[in-house]
C-alpha cells in the first residue's frame, strides 16, 4: 500500500476509511496531492475525477442525495475552494451529506503573496455545519475535528469542511502509515418525538379543516397506511409537489393549476385551521403567497433538525421523523365531519377537464412538449428536474408513481442541475431523465467533462432560445434590456457538445416529430443521449399565462 509521507494526509485519510467515508470525488492540483495519493492508491476507497470543482461537488451532491450518507471532495487551494460553494449551499439547505477537504498553505504563507492562496479557514462559514481547521502537524487534536466533521455531517445531515495546510514537498510517499489515528464513533440514532403527543391530537380531532403540505420528499419515506389514513379523512387536504414523491389518487399534486384562479372567496374557504407541512424546500410561490396572506392558526412542521417559517405562522417544530410521528400519531385520531376534502376533490374534477381542454387546443410550445414527455417516462425511472422553468412546467401534470423526481431545490440554483443529475445516475444505478432548459444546461455544460455517465443517463433539453422563465414573470417587455440581459437571448443547441461528449442526438420541431422521437429515445442503449427539443421562445409565456385564465 502507498500513503503520502504527510502525516495530517495519513489521518484524515485512516479516519475517512474507519468512519465509512469511502466515495472520494477528486479534483486536479497539487496542494492536495498528499490526498490525492492516499485516497487513489487505497482499493478501499472508490474515487472519481472530475475537473471541473463546482461541477465535482454537484456531482457528489447527486451521490450523497441518493445514498443518504456523506460523499467527500478533494481540491487545492485556493480558488478551487471556492467553486465548490454553490453545492455546498444547496447541500446545507437540502440536508445532504457533503465533507468538504480542502488542501491549504501553512498558515505561514498566508496574506504574504504566495501563489494559489486564500483565506480559507471557516470560507463556508454562513452555510455550514462544521469546520475544522486542522494544524500543519498530526494530532489528537486534529483527529478529534475530523472525527467531529464526519459525525456532525451524518448527523446532521448536511455540508462540513475540513482544511488541512500541508508543506513541500507533496509527492512523497511511504509503504507504511506513520501516525495512529483515534477514531470516536457516534451512534446515529432515528429521532423518537418524546413529547406530548396529546396536544396535538386534541387540537386535531377539533378542526375540520387540516392542510397537509409535503415539500421535497425522498421516495417511500412515508408508509401506505398513513398515506391512506390521511386520504380517507374528510377534514384533511394533502397537497403534494412533483419533488415529494408521495401519491394517492385524492392528494392536490398541482397546487399551481388548483389555486391559481382563486378568489378570495375561495382563498378564506381552503384557509386551513392547521398546517402540517414535512419535507424540503417547497417550489409553489403561489401556495407560499396563499399561506402567508390567510395564516392559519397552528403551524407544525415535522422535522428531526431543522423547521423554517416559510409562512409567518410557525407554532411548533416537532422533531422526529415524519413517518414516526405519524405512525404514532394519526391512529389517536378521530375524522370529524366535514366538506373540506369534497370540496378539493370537485375542484380538483372541475381542474382536469379544464386542463386537458385547453391542452387539447394549444400549438406546440414549452407546456405542449411537457404534456408528451412525462408520460413517456419509463416505469421505474428516476427523473431529474433543472430549476426556473423546467420544475415549473412539471408541478402542473401527473407523474406516474413509479418514477422518483428529485431537482435541487435546496437553493433553487440553475448551476449544477446537470452534475447532479449526472452523480445520481452514477448512484442509483436508475435509468435517468434529466428534463432542463436550455440555459441551465449551457451554465453547466461542463458535467458532461465526466468519465463516469452511465450509459442509461438521458437529457431532454427544452431549447427556446433564452431564459424564458423571465417572460412569465412581472417586468417583462420585449426591449434589448431585456433580451440581453434577463432573457440572455441566444441561438446555441447541444449539437456540438453531444458530438465531443459521445451521446446520441436527436431533435423535435414540433409535435409530431416530439411524439416519434421519444419512442426511440427512451429505448436502452450503449451510449448516455440528448434530445434536444426546439420550441416557440416568442409563444411559450404567452400559451402558459393563458392556461391560468381558463381554470375557471
Amino acid at each position: 500500500m502507498i500513503y503520502p509521507k504527510i502525516p495530517l494526509a495519513q489521518s484524515i485519510i485512516q479516519i475517512c476509511l474507519a468512519k465509512g467515508i469511502t466515495d472520494i470525488v477528486i479534483s486536479p492540483g497539487s496542494r492536495n496531492a498528499p490526498l490525492t495519493i492516499g485516497f487513489a492508491n487505497n482499493t478501499n476507497f472508490n474515487c472519481y475525477s472530475i475537473a471541473d470543482e463546482r461541477c465535482a461537488a454537484f456531482f457528489a451532491t447527486g451521490m450523497a442525495q441518493q445514498w443518504q450518507r456523506p460523499v467527500a471532495i478533494v481540491c487545492t487551494s485556493g480558488s478551487a475552494l471556492l467553486n465548490y460553494y454553490p453545492a455546498v449551499a444547496e447541500a446545507f439547505y437540502s440536508q445532504i451529506p457533503l465533507i468538504v477537504i480542502s488542501a491549504d498553505r501553512p498558515h505561514d504563507k498566508i496574506d504574504i503573496g504566495d501563489g494559489q492562496t486564500i483565506r480559507q479557514e471557516n470560507v463556508f462559514a454562513n452555510h455550514i455545519l462544521y469546520s475544522a481547521n486542522l494544524l500543519e502537524d498530526a494530532s489528537p487534536e486534529n483527529d478529534m475535528l475530523i472525527n467531529n466533521a464526519i459525525a456532525i455531517s451524518k448527523i446532521q445531515k448536511g455540508p462540513v469542511h475540513i482544511n488541512a495546510p500541508f508543506e513541500e514537498p507533496l509527492y512523497e510517499t511511504v509503504t507504511e502509515p506513520s501516525v495512529g489515528i483515534e477514531v470516536h464513533y457516534s451512534p446515529i440514532e432515528e429521532t423518537i418525538f418524546d413529547g406530548d403527543i396529546s396536544q396535538y391530537v386534541r387540537h386535531w380531532n377539533k378542526a375540520t379543516k387540516k392542510m397537509v403540505l409535503v415539500g421535497v420528499n425522498q421516495p417511500k419515506a412515508i408508509d401506505e397506511a398513513i398515506i391512506a389514513q390521511l386520504a380517507a379523512d374528510p377534514s384533511v387536504i394533502v397537497m403534494t409537489e412533483t419533488t415529494s414523491n408521495l401519491h394517492h389518487s385524492s392528494f392536490l399534486n398541482n397546487i399551481d393549476t388548483i389555486i391559481t384562479p382563486f378568489t378570495e372567496e375561495d382563498f378564506e374557504a381552503y384557509k386551513p385551521e392547521i398546517l402540517l407541512t414535512f419535507g424540503g424546500m417547497v417550489v409553489s410561490k403561489r401556495v407560499k403567497a396563499f399561506l402567508r396572506k390567510y395564516k392559519p392558526r397552528k403551524h407544525w412542521h415535522i422535522d428531526p433538525l431543522r423547521a423554517y417559517d416559510t409562512f409567518g405562522a410557525l407554532s411548533r417544530h416537532i422533531e422526529a421523523e415524519p413517518n414516526t410521528f405519524l405512525n404514532e400519531f394519526l391512529p389517536q385520531t378521530i375524522s370529524p365531519e366535514s366538506n373540506y376534502n369534497k370540496m378539493a376533490q370537485d375542484l380538483k374534477e372541475l381542474r382536469k377537464v379544464k386542463h386537458n381542454e385547453y391542452l387539447s387546443k394549444i400549438p406546440f410550445s414549452d407546456f405542449k412538449a411537457f404534456e408528451l414527455i412525462l408520460p413517456a417516462l419509463p416505469d421505474g425511472s428516476q427523473l431529474q428536474i433543472s430549476n426556473s422553468s423546467a420544475i415549473r412546467y412539471a408541478q402542473l401534470f401527473d407523474i406516474k408513481p413509479t418514477v422518483e423526481v428529485f431537482c435541487n431545490r435546496g437553493t433553487s440554483g440553475i448551476d449544477g442541475c446537470t452534475s447532479t443529475a449526472i452523480g445520481a445516475a452514477l448512484a442509483s444505478e436508475k435509468e435517468t431523465v434529466l428534463i432542463t432548459g436550455d440555459v441551465s444546461f449551457l451554465y453547466d455544460s461542463n458535467a458532461l467533462w465526466n468519465s463516469y455517465i452511465p450509459k442509461n443517463f438521458k437529457i431532454i433539453l427544452i431549447n427556446n432560445g433564452g431564459g424564458g422563465i423571465f417572460r412569465i414573470l412581472p417586468g417583462h417587455a420585449e426591449t434589448p434590456v431585456f433580451n440581453t440581459f434577463f432573457e440572455t437571448t441566444h441561438k446555441l443547441t447541444a449539437e456540438h457538445l453531444a458530438k465531443m461528449y459521445g451521446f446520441e442526438y436527436t431533435t423535435a420541431q414540433d409535435e409530431a416529430e416530439l411524439k416519434s422521437a421519444l419512442d426511440g429515445f427512451m429505448q436502452q442503449s450503449d451510449s448516455p443521449k440528448i434530445l434536444e427539443v426546439f420550441t416557440p421562445m416568442l409563444e411559450n409565456d404567452k400559451i402558459l399565462l393563458q392556461y391560468f385564465k381558463e381554470l375557471v
